[in-house]
């Protein structure tokens, strides 16, 4: 190549890069780059798949995803810079808000944004077979009288198993960090089993479908909304009513959730902060996301982008 024609081939992908600087959605063409948080449940990824979409496409920002678990780091990194916003976080598993967050009494280091819209409600669990039984599938009820915790010692060698003999298991609450305090729950209630983290949601479900399948006995933490509630008929074990005094020796309060960030991203990227500050699903809008990615296997998403073209009138109305 001679340096005539090297002097165009340079004339010609500068005119290239140039064009492709001007498409909107590009990297060179955005406005900045903003870093939310993704965690290790369905439903904040479900808000986190959501926003990464609409802020790119819609928003003409950059979005980096930050993986991290659920717990005091994810505020920690937010007010550090290295997250700009989080989705979905559940009051009663924060051990942060009270220091961070204006609402709750905070210094405001952490922003809450918007109530999410999802409504939570945890506790322990047993299927319904275990208290009543099922013909169609011939099983007895093992444990027809189990109606609180106060029972649960009684039928300990009901949910025993070998690694947890002669002492009854509770499947708890699966991540440490999500800071649930099901071992003190159950030390401070007085229940003596082993309570076992099993370290991630898919380990969490995949015990419990194991012993539906089954049909064995299995005492297991688990949440609402969640897809398990519509595949599995589960029972409720009564724990003592909320109270902050109480805790953790009580139920778990009813979960407002909020999407929450870096009170700096106003300034930031002010477009941004307007569209997280009015992102909200109901957990019936949630739901059928969450069961197609959990249940039926589809990728995050492909279940996001189906959701959007069928409701369009719901996330459009987020747009600042």
């Amino acid at each position: 190549m001679n340096r005539r024609q090297f002097k165009k081939l340079g004339w010609a992908l500068g005119a290239a890069m140039f064009a492709l600087a001007l498409q909107p959605g590009t990297a060179f063409a955005a406005k900045g780059i903003v870093k939310l948080h993704e965690g290790d449940w369905t439903g904040n990824l479900v808000f986190g798949k959501l926003a990464e979409i609409i802020i790119e496409d819609e928003l003409d920002y950059k979005v980096k995803m930050v993986f991290m678990p659920a717990g005091p780091a994810v505020s920690e990194a937010i007010i550090s810079g290295d997250i700009d916003a989080g989705f979905e976080t559940w009051p009663s598993y924060s051990t942060t808000k009270e220091k961070y967050v204006t609402e709750y009494g905070g210094d405001g280091s952490v922003e809450m944004y918007t109530r999410a819209g999802v409504v939570g409600q945890s506790g322990w669990y047993v299927p319904r077979y275990v208290v009543e039984g099922d013909s169609s599938r011939g099983i007895e009820a093992t444990a027809p009288g189990l109606k609180t915790y106060a029972d649960l010692n009684a039928i300990g060698s009901i949910f025993t198993t070998p690694e947890t003999a002669p002492k009854g298991r509770l499947v708890a609450c699966p991540v440490a960090a999500w800071q649930c305090m099901d071992s003190e729950r159950a030390k401070q209630l007085g229940v003596d089993y082993v309570t076992v983290e099993l370290g991630s949601e898919t380990a969490h479900w995949a015990e419990l479908e194991g012993a539906y399948a089954r049909g064995e006995p299995i005492l297991i933490y688990a949440w609402e909304p969640h897809w398990v509630h519509a595949k599995y008929d589960l029972v409720e074990v009564g724990l003592p009513e909320y109270s902050d005094d109480g805790w953790p020796a009580t139920d778990w309060p009813e979960d407002l959730t909020y999407n929450y960030g870096s009170p700096t991203l106003k300034d930031r990227a002010p477009e941004v902060h307007a569209f997280l500050s009015k992102m909200q699903l109901t957990n019936a809008q949630q739901a059928p996301i969450i069961l197609a990615v959990d249940v039926e296997q589809e990728k995050l998403d492909t279940a996001v982008r189906a959701w959007m073209a069928e409701n369009e009138s719901v996330w459009k109305a987020w747009l600042p």
